[in-house]
């Protein structure tokens, strides 16, 4: 028998035990065991059914709202970064800015402009920014984001590094481990740019992760070295 007093808080508030999943669950199994092997409770049956829809329901719920902030969060990080790429006054600080303040609130470990051009890159202002930009001759581009493969080129390309990419890390080639590929098109009579994001996480980069916010920040960096070049 109940105990009087629990029975009377029972009665008062009926509701917290409608609201106690355990308690419920275990109501239902002492009612089918009272009932027998031989009698089948469609109610119970049809109310697991349902409370496993319902589990499943809030597990897809927190999947998409932590989805959303990551979104958002990302998001955040692109627009400041912008700002920052816009901050500098002079292009060698423009440059500059990428391998500090850009990559940091990008939280990535490197940043790297490439550049194709048809002369030496013995200019001592390219020289004094070697660990930024990295001078190659036409065609390299398109070969090393297809990695000598004939495949159509996308925009942004998320991969793991491959052994070419010591020529465009240099010396922290040896820990870069993952990287993102932004193609840029500098307008008409211009050779093609690449803008190479390094990390030393091997899974950063990924080709199954979204590219929208990078083809964004791509596309206004493509149209601020447009103007630094004319």
């Amino acid at each position: 028998m109940i105990e009087p007093d629990l029975r009377d808080r029972i009665l008062e508030k009926p509701e917290t035990i409608l609201e106690d999943r355990d308690l419920m669950r275990a109501l239902i199994a002492a009612n089918d065991r009272a009932m027998g092997s031989n009698v089948v409770d469609l109610r119970g049956i049809a109310m697991e059914r349902l409370e496993n829809r319902l589990e499943r329901l809030e597990d897809t719920h927190r999947t998409v709202i932590a989805a959303a902030y990551e979104n958002l969060a990302g998001t955040n990080q692109v627009h400041r970064a912008i700002l920052q790429m816009l901050d500098p006054l002079t292009f060698e600080d423009f440059l500059k800015s990428l391998a500090s303040e850009v990559a940091q609130t990008l939280r990535v470990d490197c940043i790297r402009l490439v550049l194709e051009s048809v002369q030496e890159a013995e200019d001592p202002a390219l020289r004094r920014l070697g660990d930024v930009l990295f001078v190659a001759g036409p065609g390299f581009i398109a070969d090393y984001v297809s990695g000598g493969r004939n495949i159509s080129l996308r925009p942004v390309t998320l991969r793991q590094t491959i052994p070419s990419s010591n020529l465009i890390y240099g010396e922290t080639a040896g820990w870069i481990r993952s990287e993102a590929l932004m193609r840029l098109d500098f307008g008409k009579g211009r050779l093609p740019g690449l803008l190479v994001m390094g990390c030393e996480d091997p899974h950063h980069f990924k080709p199954t992760h979204g590219t929208d916010l990078l083809a964004f920040f791509a596309g206004v960096f493509e149209r601020t070295m447009r103007r630094w070049l004319s």
